[in-house]
C-alpha cells in the first residue's frame, strides 16, 4: 500500500513544470531519478549517475521501493530547483547536450554540474574560459591515419588555433583562424568514444583535422574552449547580437553525413561512391570519411535564388549502380546522386529541402560567389 502511495506522488510530481523532461539531456518522459538531487531523470542519464555514486543515488519511478522522506525530498526540489542551482553560473558559450549528443558530452556534462561543480563556482572554468590554452593532442596523420601527439595553442588573443608537429617548433604545422573555426564529435566516424573533428577554410576550401584525448574532460574542455573563442570573436564582430543570436553559431553538428554516387560535370564518366558532408550550406565529397580535404564542395543556396531538389535522375542517365536518385538544380548546373536505399534518398532529399527553404543571410552571397568563380 505504502508503495503504491509512493509510486502515484512521484507520478504526480513528473506532472509539475520542468519534470516531463530528463534534468540532463531534455529527454521526454523520465522514468528514473535521482533523490539525493532531487531530480528526475532518463535512463541514458541514469547510467551515467550511477558511475558517480558518491554524488547521485538513482532509483526507477516505477519499480524501486521509496520511503516517505524520500519523495518529499523530490517533492521539495524537482528539475527547476536543481536548475537554478546547479547551472546558476553556466557561461552562454558552454555546451548543453541533448540526449540527441554522443555519450561523452552528456557525461561530462553531468559531472561537470553535479560531481565538480563548475557552474556553481565560476573559477572551476578557467580551463575554458580564461581565452588561452594549450597542450598535447592525438592528431591523425593526413597521409598514414596514425594518430600522433601534436602539441595545440589556442589564444584568443591572436585570434587563432595552431598546432605544432614538433614540441619545440617555432612555426606551426597550421594556423586556424577562429573566424572560420568549427569542432564536432564524431565518435562513430574516428572510432573512438573521444573523437574531434576540428574544421577550418584553407584558401576558402575546408580542411578537417581529427583528434582525441584519452582524458574525457580534457577533450570536452579544448570543445568549450574552442566555443569560448568563437563566442568572444562574435561578440566583437555583431556588437548587437544577443547571446541567443549568437550561441547556435558557436559550433555546427553536420545537416548529415553518409555514402552516396556521384558523377562529374558531363555526366558521362561513370558514378563514383563518396563520402557527403552536408555541412550548413556546402555539401562536400570525400573518397574516404577521414580525408583530410574534400575532393569537391557545392554550394546549396535557397529556393529563391534558383536551388530545387527533385527527386530521381534525368531519363538518359547511365552509369549509377544505386538506383534511388537525386537531382539538385543550381542556376549554373544539375549535380546528379544515388542513394543505395529509399531510406537515404528520402534522408537527403529533406536534409536539401530544409536548407533550400531557408532564405540566403547577406553573408552567404559572398559564398555562393566564391563558389561560381572556383577554378
Amino acid at each position: 500500500m505504502a508503495k503504491e502511495r509512493s509510486r502515484k506522488a512521484l507520478v504526480e510530481l513528473l506532472q509539475r513544470p520542468g519534470n516531463a523532461a530528463c534534468a540532463d539531456c531534455a529527454a521526454p518522459d523520465p522514468d528514473w531519478a535521482s533523490h539525493s538531487l532531487g531530480i528526475f531523470i532518463c535512463l541514458n542519464c541514469s547510467g551515467i549517475h550511477r558511475n558517480i555514486p558518491q554524488v547521485s543515488k538513482v532509483k526507477s519511478v516505477r519499480l524501486d521501493d521509496w520511503d516517505d522522506a524520500q519523495v518529499e525530498f523530490m517533492a521539495s526540489n524537482g528539475n527547476n530547483v536543481a536548475k537554478a542551482k546547479y547551472e546558476s553560473k553556466m557561461p552562454p558559450f558552454y555546451y548543453k547536450p541533448t540526449y540527441l549528443d554522443c555519450q561523452l558530452l552528456r557525461e561530462q556534462w553531468i559531472r561537470a554540474k553535479y560531481e565538480r561543480k563548475e557552474f556553481i563556482h565560476s573559477e572551476k572554468q578557467e580551463p575554458y574560459s580564461a581565452g588561452y590554452r594549450e597542450g598535447f593532442l592525438w592528431k591523425r596523420g593526413r597521409d598514414n591515419g596514425q594518430f600522433l601527439s601534436r602539441k595545440f595553442v589556442l589564444s584568443e588573443r591572436e585570434g587563432a588555433l595552431k598546432y605544432f608537429n614538433k614540441n619545440d617548433a617555432k612555426e606551426p604545422k597550421a594556423i586556424m583562424k577562429i573566424e572560420h573555426l568549427n569542432a564536432t564529435f564524431q565518435p562513430a566516424k574516428i572510432g573512438n568514444p573521444h573523437g574531434l573533428q576540428i574544421t577550418y577554410l584553407k584558401d576558402n576550401s575546408t580542411r578537417n583535422i581529427f583528434v582525441y584525448h584519452e582524458d574525457g574532460k580534457e577533450i570536452v574542455d579544448w570543445f568549450n574552449a574552442i566555443r569560448a573563442a568563437r563566442f568572444h570573436y562574435l561578440q566583437v564582430a555583431f556588437p548587437g547580437a544577443s547571446d541567443a543570436d549568437l550561441v547556435p553559431k558557436l559550433s555546427r553538428n553536420y545537416l548529415k553525413e553518409g555514402y552516396m554516387e556521384k558523377t562529374g560535370p558531363k555526366q558521362t564518366e561513370g558514378f563514383k561512391k563518396r563520402w557527403f558532408t552536408m555541412d550548413d550550406r556546402r555539401l562536400m565529397y570525400f573518397k574516404d570519411p577521414l580525408d583530410a580535404f574534400a575532393r569537391g564542395e557545392v554550394f546549396i543556396g535557397s529556393k529563391e535564388n534558383s536551388y530545387k531538389v527533385l527527386e530521381g535522375l534525368p531519363p538518359s542517365t547511365q552509369g549509377n549502380h544505386w538506383q534511388h536518385g537525386i537531382t539538385i538544380v543550381t542556376p549554373d548546373r544539375k549535380f546528379l546522386f544515388a542513394c543505395e536505399t529509399e531510406d537515404d534518398q528520402l534522408e537527403w532529399i529533406t536534409t536539401f529541402q530544409k536548407v533550400i527553404s531557408r532564405p540566403m543571410l547577406p553573408q552567404e552571397y559572398a559564398v555562393e560567389a566564391h563558389f561560381k568563380h572556383k577554378p
